[in-house]
């Protein structure tokens, strides 16, 4: 991240390398005054104090001392920067988008209810359930499994499994296909089942599976995932900040909303695919906001990639942190108020030091080449060196007290 050049820092390297002409010319123009006007030796001193004096390095060095500085802040901070021009624009951001699953909440699913539907026992359809969760990787599988194992309920051979993105998943238990779908796939594949109690447990912010054996819907697993304790006053934070709080899930709307309202999100996306991700990202995009996506898993990745900042928790998934640019080392839902925190520090000490560059030789070139001397204020090229040295350093201290604000 220290290595990559931000728009920033090509334009100050563009202008340093100008300010090199500027100064050349100011010089030799100075010369010809000069000698006019006084001796050859005067002349002579004021072109090499208009040399001496200009300051190159300080633009040169404005941008890479506050990189390096920020990033090497970021990483004792929990905060792993992998591309650099994303972060530095972290402070633009205007809506923050988290997935819910594994980022809003612990991704730590149980299992708190087990409706039979067809006569079969609880403990028949858990580990009927449980044999066909045990081939994916998903929360909700792992926490299907880890109930029946809990039971210690002997699970059974799977043949033909396969795994349909954001529907569920079928295979085939002992001579019969066996399928776990969501509410939504399972009133796609024209099954029926009790809305109104669905509905019910819905309600209390639990996510339902449906256990389908033969072509006949056997019973529904309720499971609930924990909000993480912090996730409030982050999304209360951002509030404060003006910035916009959004969840992105492949949950039904009702699970999804009583978790936004336990929380205080200002809008939902609801029963998104996972090939659709990416698409509601751009969907907020088009409004004109600046999106940062904070997101755990597989599923997560093109919509971290489509984000003008990619944010990925660190417990996550390889993918999902190999398309972040930036990675929550801690797992810690806070680190993302602190990434728009540096952000915005490293933002104020990129201007600053700019401005010093600038500024600096906009008023020290004129002022070597002699533009007070009729007044009696003249620089000698042993002050312009020192003028010169000070300045780099002014530029690089002020790039060390680099500091922001951390939210515990």
């Amino acid at each position: 991240a220290q290595a990559q050049k931000s728009k920033a820092q090509s334009l100050a390297d563009r202008v340093a390398a100008w300010l090199f002409y500027i100064a050349f010319g100011v010089g030799l123009f100075a010369l010809v005054i000069w000698w006019n006007l006084t001796t050859a030796a005067t002349a002579v001193q004021f072109m090499v104090s208009t040399f001496v004096i200009a300051c190159p390095h300080a633009l040169g060095l404005a941008i890479p001392l506050v990189n390096a500085k920020s990033t090497s802040l970021a990483a004792r901070s929990g905060l792993l920067v992998q591309n650099r021009i994303p972060f530095e624009q972290a402070y633009q951001v205007d809506t923050v988008v988290f997935d819910k699953t594994g980022t809003l909440t612990k991704g730590e699913f149980a299992v708190d209810g087990i409706y039979p539907l067809s006569g079969d026992s609880e403990a028949q359809i858990l580990a009927l359930a449980a044999s066909l969760e045990a081939q994916s990787e998903h929360p909700i599988a792992k926490g299907i499994v880890k109930a029946a194992k809990e039971k210690g309920l002997a699970l059974q051979a799977v043949n033909n499994y396969q795994n349909h993105s954001g529907a569920g998943l079928e295979g085939e238990v002992d001579g019969d296909l066996v399928k776990i779908l969501s509410p939504k796939a399972t009133r796609e594949a024209g099954y029926d089942y009790d809305q109104a109690q669905l509905e019910k447990i819905t309600s209390q912010a639990k996510t339902v599976v449906f256990v389908i054996q033969a072509d006949q819907v056997i019973g529904a697993l309720a499971v609930s995932d924990q909000v993480r304790p912090e996730a409030k006053a982050v999304i209360q934070e951002l509030h404060k900040q003006g910035v916009e709080a959004v969840m992105l899930t492949g949950d039904n709307d009702q699970v999804a909303q009583a978790v936004a309202k336990e929380i205080g999100l200002d809008q939902v996306f609801s029963q998104v695919l996972p090939d659709q991700k990416s698409s509601a990202i751009q969907s907020l995009q088009s409004q004109g906001k600046a999106v940062m996506m904070v997101g755990d898993g597989v599923n997560d990745a093109p919509a971290l990639a489509q984000a003008e900042v990619g944010v990925a928790i660190g417990a996550g998934t390889d993918v999902a942190m190999d398309s972040a640019d930036i990675i929550l080392v801690e797992s810690q839902l806070k680190d993302v108020l602190n990434s728009l925190s540096l952000s915005q520090a490293t933002n104020t000490k990129i201007k600053q030091n700019l401005a010093w560059g600038a500024g600096y030789n906009i008023f020290a070139i004129p002022l070597a080449a002699g533009l007070l001397a009729p007044i009696g204020l003249t620089l000698g090229p042993a002050l312009s060196g020192i003028l010169m040295s000070l300045s780099t350093v002014i530029c690089a201290v002020n790039a060390q007290s680099l500091n922001f604000e951390k939210y515990d």
